[in-house]
């Protein structure tokens, strides 16, 4: 197939390589009006840029799209947002653990008071059953043995 047609496979490889070149150029030119900002250069401008779509981009123009995106982890914009998605992250866990130890808390308490019940009925039982054995005066019984 590829013999049948071969100017299809010659421009295909001419195009990737074109699309590549205007990809670094375009990259190249965000970098420097950027001054150090990284943040500000996006997909969507590199390929507006480089008259390119963000599909092609992403398929065929991975190590390009990397670089990109090691050039935005540079920037202190990132370091921010990821600083306060973090913050952001340990003030839900926070909550959530504030929740928790309110619910324990709870529990806790209602286990005490069961305790406290038990106990009070545990010693009333225990008061009547010794005026039980005072009103009756039990004394130990004998038990014949099994073998007489």
């Amino acid at each position: 197939m590829l013999a049948k047609h071969p100017h299809k496979r010659a421009s295909g490889s001419s195009r990737r390589g074109t699309a590549r070149s205007r990809l670094i150029k375009a990259f190249e030119t965000l970098t420097h009006q950027a001054h150090g900002n990284a943040a500000t250069i996006t997909v969507t401008e590199l390929c507006r840029l480089a008259d390119l779509s963000r599909n092609a981009l992403y398929r065929y123009h991975a190590p390009l799209l990397k670089a990109l995106r090691e050039h935005q982890r540079r920037s202190p914009k990132f370091a921010q947002a990821k600083a306060r998605r973090s913050a952001m992250q340990r003030r839900a866990e926070n909550i959530g653990l504030r929740q928790d130890v309110s619910k324990l808390a709870a529990l806790v308490d209602h286990y005490y008071a069961a305790y406290q019940e038990t106990a009070t009925l545990l010693e009333r039982r225990d008061r009547e059953l010794a005026e039980l054995r005072g009103k009756l005066q039990l004394r130990p019984a004998l038990l014949p043995s099994a073998g007489r």
